[in-house]
Formats: C-alpha cells, sequence, structure tokens
C-alpha cells in the first residue's frame, strides 16, 4: 500500500476524532467523510494507530473527562461535555480505561493537595494542560486494564 496516500487521510480521520469528540461520532460518519469502506479504515487505523477508530475515540474521551473532573462540573456534566451517551457507559468506560471511578477519580484529587492520584489515572490529573495537545495524549495516554501489564508474582 502506499504510504504517501494512506497516511494523510488517516491523519485527518484522527484529528477530526480528536477536535469532535464530543460530538456524536461512529465509523460509518467518518468513513464516509474520508470517501472509504468502514472496515477499511477501521483496519488501516488500528495498523497505524494500534487500536480501533472507536477505541481512539472512547480513549481520547476519557482523556478529556479526567481533566475535566479537576473542575466544578457535575459527573453528568463530564459525561455531556464528552460526548458519552449516558452516564452508565461513562462511568464504564472510565473505569475500563482508568482502573478508577470518575468518584474515586475525583475524590483522589480532592484528597491530594498537589492534585494527583496514584494509580494509572495520575498523569492526566498532573496538570498537563499546558502541553501541546500530541504530548499530552501520549503522556496521559489511558491503558485498559486488561492491557495493563500483570503484576508477576514469585510460585514459592
Amino acid at each position: 500500500m502506499d504510504t504517501s496516500r494512506t497516511h494523510p487521510w488517516l491523519r485527518r480521520v484522527r484529528d477530526r476524532i480528536d477536535r469532535e469528540y464530543g460530538k456524536p461520532l461512529d465509523v460509518e460518519a467518518l468513513a464516509r467523510a474520508a470517501h472509504i469502506p468502514a472496515g477499511h479504515l477501521s483496519r488501516q487505523f488500528r495498523t497505524a494507530y494500534g487500536m480501533s477508530p472507536y477505541a481512539y475515540l472512547t480513549a481520547r474521551r476519557i482523556d478529556r473527562a479526567t481533566l475535566l473532573l479537576r473542575g466544578d462540573l457535575d459527573l453528568e456534566a463530564v459525561c455531556r461535555a464528552v460526548g458519552c451517551a449516558t452516564l452508565g457507559v461513562f462511568v464504564t468506560r472510565f473505569t475500563e480505561l482508568t482502573g478508577l471511578t470518575p468518584e474515586s477519580f475525583r475524590s483522589g484529587l480532592a484528597g491530594d493537595p498537589a492534585g494527583s492520584v496514584d494509580g494509572p489515572g495520575a498523569a492526566a490529573a498532573a496538570g498537563i494542560e499546558a502541553m501541546p495537545v500530541c504530548l499530552a495524549q501520549r503522556v496521559a495516554r489511558t491503558v485498559r486494564n486488561q492491557e495493563a501489564p500483570a503484576r508477576h508474582r514469585p510460585l514459592t
């Protein structure tokens, strides 16, 4: 496959997800805008970025939610701001990706004067707002619990 033609449209799709994560987006809509079949988009996106477009969108929404939870917005307002369909879906995805519920993430921030949280969400809570988006996403990228490395226990 000719990467000179592939990468620009993949970057446009990724950039659109980064810009419009709060809006209803699905793979079909992203594929229509890129003028390619949805299956092709999913395969190429996964090859280029290591995750499906939906997983990238979800991770982007949760990354943003970790920043919004530092403010005064209530949980439903954060859920709406990041484009999640329902509060239940938001709480489930947040917990899957960070290992903490939104409430425990927020209470961890309130209990620590430095505003940090121990655990997978710590990088997102450490004041990354001033970083460029591309760097902040690498630093604060959430990791699904099943992707997190397992702790090795000695057999004895």
